[in-house]
């Protein structure tokens, strides 16, 4: 397991977050997002060799480990972790950067490269689905709907006291722990649950999915279609390289479909691994982001 010094960065978004940094601060930089229920951790094995030709740059965000928690749902809608990210590279003296995401930290990459492609140089995903492919999935593939609602689990504002009662250590190992491989998380259990168990941290990670805009339709249920579905989505304009592990039970094969359309400078990389790819098979993922940055 690979440790880093974190410091702690005061955002002028209001929020504290603890950044994990490698590499010479003069060289380009690359930002890593993780996502749920994670930490900088999740590029554990990806660090240290991107940090032979970038300036890496790894945040807890907002709501995990011992970054800042802001109380309240609204704290978490996706427009705030992309102001702590834009905020983050400021910091550090970068206006462009190449950005990395991965689930959660991959739909805050999504939205930042769309909205801020001045900023965004090149753009990396890791299982972390499309926006509009997305919500379309959800209406339209009944397979995605279904894998999906474990979302509406965690909005479910009693999903904490269930969680409390049971204890963390039985939530890890009848949830988390039943999708990855055992072999490898064994050794990471502590960890996970050092961070899960930091005051407000569970609350804060759930209203990630609280504050989302995406609409997880029930199964037996057919709300209004979103109009932005039917209509055109902008294009992202600049290279964009999408490493998704095939065996992902969440988000399912058809989050690829249609992305070339969306994507002109686009290449996909399909592993055979789990959701949590980029330390499920990191070499890989490692070889993969190597190969296509040059």
């Amino acid at each position: 397991m690979a440790d880093f010094e974190l410091q702690r960065v005061a955002l002028s978004t209001g929020v504290e977050l603890d950044v994990a940094t490698a590499g010479d601060p003069a060289a380009p930089a690359i930002v890593l997002l993780h996502g749920f229920p994670e930490s900088h951790r999740t590029w554990r094995h990806q660090i240290p060799v991107l940090a032979d030709r970038f300036f890496v740059i790894a945040p807890d965000q907002r709501g995990f480990a011992r970054s800042s928690k802001p109380e309240g749902v609204a704290s978490y809608s996706p427009d705030k972790p992309v102001g702590d990210l834009l905020a983050l590279a400021t910091h550090f003296g970068k206006d462009r950067f190449t950005l990395v995401g991965h689930d959660w930290g991959g739909a805050i990459a999504w939205m930042a490269a769309l909205q801020h492609p001045d900023r965004v140089e090149r753009l990396i995903i890791v299982n972390a689905p499309h926006p509009f492919v997305f919500q379309k999935s959800l209406f339209d593939d009944m397979a995605q709907r279904a894998a999906s609602q474990y979302m509406r689990a965690f909005r479910d504002p009693g999903m904490e006291a269930g969680i409390a009662a049971m204890g963390i250590g039985t939530f890890f190992d009848k949830s988390f722990a039943r999708h990855v491989d055992p072999a490898l998380i064994a050794g990471e259990r502590a960890a996970y649950l050092d961070e899960w168990g930091q005051p407000g941290a569970m609350t804060a990670m759930l209203n990630w999915y609280r504050a989302s805009a995406v609409i997880v339709p029930a199964m037996d249920e057919s709300p209004e279609r979103p109009a932005f579905l039917d209509a055109p989505f902008p294009p992202l304009r600049m290279p964009v390289l999408v490493i998704w592990g095939t065996g992902d039970q969440a988000l399912l094969p058809v989050q690829l479909d249609g992305l070339d359309a969306l994507i002109p400078d686009l290449k996909v990389v399909r592993i055979d691994a789990g959701h949590f790819v980029p330390w499920e098979k990191p070499d890989a993922v490692t070889g993969a982001m190597l190969d296509w940055l040059g």
